[in-house]
């Protein structure tokens, strides 16, 4: 999966979708996905990463699940290690599984209060 096809998935969720450029420490680029109605971040693309990682809220028990089954898949870094898990995007998990948590994550965020 490219930075591209990402980003085309994740525009095509909802209509005016926010997205924030923010450089970390070490000069590491990511981009932030915020839900329009809310403002709840749903997702975090690194930039430039190589194979594409990015990352995603999930329930406890599926990230838990992930992170035990995939070695592609890890605690969050940047947010909530306990929900929210980067994803290696390498081919342990099919470009559509990837997508499918995306998926989930903007639902999660679509309920937020």
């Amino acid at each position: 999966m490219t930075e591209k096809d990402f980003e085309e998935y994740v525009n095509g969720l909802g209509d005016a979708v926010r997205v924030t450029e923010r450089v970390l420490e070490g000069k590491k680029r990511i981009a932030v996905y915020e839900h329009p109605e809310n403002g709840k971040i749903f997702a975090i693309l690194h930039r430039g990463s190589e194979p594409l990682r990015v990352e995603v809220e999930t329930d406890k028990k599926l990230a838990k699940l992930l992170v035990e089954k995939y070695e592609s898949v890890m605690a969050s870094r940047l947010m909530s290690p306990v929900n929210w898990v980067e994803v290696i995007c390498s081919g342990q998990l099919s470009d559509e599984e990837v997508l499918d948590l995306v998926r989930l994550s903007w639902e999660i965020a679509s309920k937020a209060a």
